[in-house]
């Protein structure tokens, strides 16, 4: 059985491509990881709700059609708290910040539903904390995930 005490930690370094299928392994190693740090299913599905919302931003919007970008993912678990650190040579977050995500109208017709729009909300609405930069022409964003039940130390 794992060791899942709070000072227990264990860490992921994963060294990726910009693309979907790409992605898809890197969350499949993740889900792994965070079970074998004792992460429950609903604890799990949550951060790997919010590291493919990250993720599939970076390939959709930060490298676009280039394709090839490369991207460095950093999972550290202590306990019940994750810290994820994305790194890309993408293109800059507009204004050099995170997105508001506040979530699409939904009180418009079914012609007018937006496609998208749903992943900033989804990330702040389920990360403890966020923070982002860019410097040197890379992009770090770095997740805090505390699983249920873990109380705040911020």
């Amino acid at each position: 059985m794992p060791d899942t005490s709070p000072q227990s930690s264990h860490s992921l370094e994963l060294s990726l491509g910009s693309s979907p299928q790409e992605i898809r392994a890197a969350l499949d190693r993740v889900r792994r990881a965070l079970r074998d740090a004792g992460w429950d299913d609903e604890a799990r599905g949550t951060a790997e709700l919010v590291l493919a919302e990250a993720l599939n931003n970076i390939v959709e919007h930060a490298y676009g059609s280039a394709g090839d970008g490369q991207i460095r993912l950093s999972v550290v678990t202590r306990g019940r708290t994750a810290e994820l650190v994305i790194c890309d040579g993408g293109g800059v977050m507009p204004g050099r910040r995170l997105p508001e995500g506040a979530p699409p109208r939904l009180d418009v017709g079914t012609q007018e539903l937006p496609e998208g729009g749903f992943g900033w909300h989804l990330i702040r609405r389920l990360s403890d904390h966020l923070n982002y930069r860019h410097d040197d022409g890379r992009n770090r964003l770095e997740i805090r995930i505390r699983a249920e039940g873990e109380a705040s130390q911020d």
